[in-house]
């Protein structure tokens, strides 16, 4: 049976000034599949994951969720990014406002939840990463790990269709990163629908279900992992991957 589409990147392009960084990117995110995108750094991939939640708007392409137009398929794009969230590689966190409070905001303003029914899906999520016990505390008071499992938890107390990881362990201490990524791991087993910029190669080996290369602002070649990682049929994929390939 296939999987359901919901959505379809199509011939995404993306220019700052004359710097044209992404030159005609293509790909689709299906229910369940756990997508990673790799590559050398300054290849264009965490703009294309801002692009794809609008947070960089497209110089060229378009977007489609559930086959429409982003644009037409809704009022505003805060609304968008509730079916389609964001966790970025820095937390992003309010730092003003506790754990739950974190979690809550998002659900009351955008989503129009009351606070109660926002704050039972709050503790829902941070017990799912392990952070319940630290709803009172403010951001400063976590360490980074637990800073981005707290992001995790917020963006799923959004409950969106799709998740968007920019690199969420790059900013981690070597300690911290394989408590967010055993979190991530977690979420891939439940079946969660994730599209994930990552420098972690083994987790991407494992965990996904679809990879994709970028290099120099398009896709150089895409596929599954185990195609891709054991038998690469572009030369600057087996360049890049060539360090990786006795772990």
């Amino acid at each position: 049976m296939e999987k359901e589409l919901i959505v379809s990147v199509c011939d995404l392009q993306k220019s700052f000034g004359d710097r044209e960084i992404l030159k005609g990117i293509s790909f689709e995110i299906h229910r369940g599949d756990v997508t990673c995108i790799i590559g050398p750094s300054g290849s264009g991939k965490s703009t294309m994951i801002r692009c794809v939640n609008f947070l960089e708007h497209p110089t060229g392409g378009h977007i489609e969720y559930k086959g429409q137009d982003v644009m037409q398929a809704f009022k505003s794009l805060p609304q968008y990014r509730t079916k389609v969230g964001m966790v970025f590689q820095s937390f992003n966190l309010f730092n003003n406002m506790t754990v739950l409070e974190n979690c809550t905001v998002g659900q009351v303003k955008v989503l129009g939840k009351p606070k109660d029914e926002a704050k039972a899906t709050a503790l829902k999520y941070l017990k799912h990463v392990g952070m319940d016990s630290y709803v009172n505390a403010k951001p400063h008071q976590l360490s980074g790990g637990q800073k981005q499992r707290v992001a995790i938890a917020r963006a799923l107390a959004l409950e969106p269709e799709v998740l968007l990881m920019d690199e969420p362990t790059s900013a981690l201490d070597p300690e911290m990163v394989g408590e967010v990524l055993r979190v991530i791991r977690d979420l891939a087993k439940e079946g969660f629908t994730m599209v994930i910029v990552t420098h972690e190669m083994a987790f991407a080996r494992d965990v996904s279900s679809h990879v994709i290369f970028i290099d120099q602002g398009v896709i150089a070649e895409q596929g599954a992992p185990a195609e891709l990682f054991g038998n690469p049929k572009n030369q600057r994929t087996r360049d890049f991957l060539s360090r990786f390939q006795n772990n």
